[in-house]
């Protein structure tokens, strides 16, 4: 399945992006008030990263991903859980049932979906009173190393723009009309990474890729220059895990 963001060739990079914050995952799933057994659609979920911990709280979860390459690598990463079902389908049109889910979450998905038709699509498959939740890892763009990185990305990208990811969802939700208070959850982590990792990390950045599919190679380049220039074999990267969620009103 073809979306305007094709991120097959950035499918294996893909594997080397970090994890989202544990603490913040456990407060939403503390807030939605779900319990091993209980039903979750993850929409957009790439190479498994929310997918795996999702699972790991014994939650029964349907994957939906419209890559075949990034679907594909979530299924190996996922096959010791039997309760993780793949299928291929975008946030806009899940393929799932009416009624199905008592959480549906996007996980660095829902600013690549026409936003309001996803929050549609997923108030229709939501039980009565289930939760719909986003979130993106954000870099900590005050951190030393990744202000030289931003550096090289707005050297090469005229007018860069992260697009809705960094945006506060708030309003948005509450313009469809279909949810109820929405509630901010944030956690922070600190990952402690090989230097090689993240540079190939950097090559799963759709963000950038789509706004520089032929500086994406120099880009690319230019940040291992930066890391190298550390003569670190290991680096450590902080992040925060950023959610918007909110219940469904029917």
């Amino acid at each position: 399945m073809k979306t305007e963001w094709d991120y097959t060739n950035l499918a294996e990079a893909y594997l080397h992006r970090p994890a989202y914050a544990s603490t913040a995952i456990a407060d939403m799933l503390n807030i939605a008030g779900v319990k091993p057994g209980d039903s979750v659609c993850d929409v957009g979920a790439g190479a498994a990263h929310l997918t795996l911990e999702l699972a790991k709280y014994g939650l029964k979860v349907c994957a939906v991903e419209p890559n075949d390459a990034m679907r594909a690598n979530g299924i190996k990463r996922t096959l010791m859980f039997a309760d993780v079902k793949w299928f291929e389908g975008v946030g806009e049109y899940t393929g799932m049932e009416h009624d199905a889910f008592d959480l549906v979450t996007f996980g660095s998905s829902f600013n690549v979906c026409d936003r309001q038709q996803a929050l549609e699509e997923t108030n229709r498959i939501l039980k009565r009173g289930g939760w719909f939740v986003c979130m993106w890892n954000h870099r900590d763009l005050e951190d030393p190393l990744q202000k030289q990185i931003e550096k090289v990305i707005k050297q090469n990208i005229d007018h860069y723009d992260y697009g809705t990811r960094r945006e506060d969802q708030t309003d948005v939700i509450n313009q469809s009309g279909l949810f109820g208070e929405v509630q901010f959850v944030s956690g922070r982590v600190e990952h402690h990474l090989d230097a090689e990792d993240f540079i190939e990390g950097w090559k799963s950045h759709g963000t950038v890729y789509h706004q520089s599919p032929e500086v994406f190679s120099k880009i690319v380049s230019e940040i291992r220059e930066v890391v190298e220039g550390l003569h670190q074999k290991t680096i450590m990267v902080p992040y925060t895990t950023r959610m918007w969620m909110a219940q469904t009103k029917k």
